[in-house]
């Protein structure tokens, strides 16, 4: 018996795009599907201000927050989960994300980043990958929406 997930709404999400001195962006090995990566990204609690959604997952996930706001996407991006994963994720209350994108310049370094803070780690690695290389680590259902935030970021790396 199939599900209809359809009239299930997006949960509200906030994506990282974190820029290093050399302009290379961060991607995290997902900890939960080994070699799959991402930018971090997480929910942003009711109530809650973008910008401080995104420092509180940055340091949930990178294990720092030194970074300087650049950006705020123009845009507001969606993505749908594959059928595989509709209501295992978030409790099944989602279809997907709708997300709001910030770059950051990282000002911090390198041994800063601590991946296991021992409430919600999300990965398990991470590189420095320069802005074309990005969407080769990305799960295909990801891959539309990174094409069009690197897109709208790409002139913060050039």
């Amino acid at each position: 018996m199939s599900t209809d997930y359809t009239n299930l709404p997006y949960r509200s999400c906030v994506g990282i795009f974190l820029i290093n001195d050399e302009n290379k962006v961060f991607v995290g090995e997902r900890l939960d599907n080994p070699g799959s990566w991402q930018m971090p990204q997480g929910g942003v609690n009711d109530g809650e201000k973008l910008e401080d959604a995104a420092f509180r997952e940055m340091r949930e996930e990178t294990g720092t927050d030194n970074a300087k706001t650049l950006r705020v996407s123009e845009q507001v991006y969606t993505y749908d989960l594959p059928h595989h994963l509709l209501g295992k994720l978030w409790q099944g209350k989602y279809k997907g994300q709708e997300q709001r994108w910030i770059a950051f310049k990282f000002t911090g370094e390198d041994r800063e980043i601590t991946l296991y803070d021992g409430v919600h780690p999300e990965f398990m690695n991470y590189k420095w990958v320069d802005i074309d290389n990005i969407c080769d680590y990305i799960v295909p259902f990801k891959q539309e929406t990174y094409q069009s935030v690197i897109a709208e970021f790409r002139d913060l790396v050039d």
